[in-house]
């Protein structure tokens, strides 16, 4: 089954079964909202809050997301993209996102959406 987040032109195939290891060499993961026992996870706005932890001011003077962090939608839950080059350019700034992400037990997918466990 493959979705499409209209959005941000993501898509998800949910019918892969083999893993992707999470390296530089895939585009990015996704740490979605829910727990790993399928709670949605709170705050809400969770999303917005991280991607806003790491936007800066562009010259109009608004707001600018970081092009690493992107909120998109999967399966009807709010959930964060984050590029693998952030691993690269601020290894302290993703491992900071995977220890939330393990943390508050929620799940991160791989680029093909399969369930994968990330430890820093």
């Amino acid at each position: 089954m493959t979705e499409q987040n209209t959005a941000s032109n993501l898509v998800i195939d949910k019918s892969a079964n083999a893993p992707i290891n999470a390296d530089t060499n895939n585009h990015h993961i996704i740490i979605e909202g829910l727990t790993r026992e399928g709670k949605p996870f709170r705050p809400s706005d969770w999303v917005d809050r991280t991607c806003s932890s790491y936007a800066t001011f562009g010259s109009n003077k608004k707001l600018v997301y970081s092009p690493f962090l992107k909120p998109v939608l999967v399966n009807g839950v709010r959930c964060l993209e984050v590029s693998m080059q952030l691993k690269i350019t601020k290894p302290e700034g993703f491992e900071q996102l995977i220890e939330f992400a393990n943390e508050n037990n929620l799940n991160i997918l791989n680029a093909a959406g399969a369930s994968i466990s990330m430890t820093t």
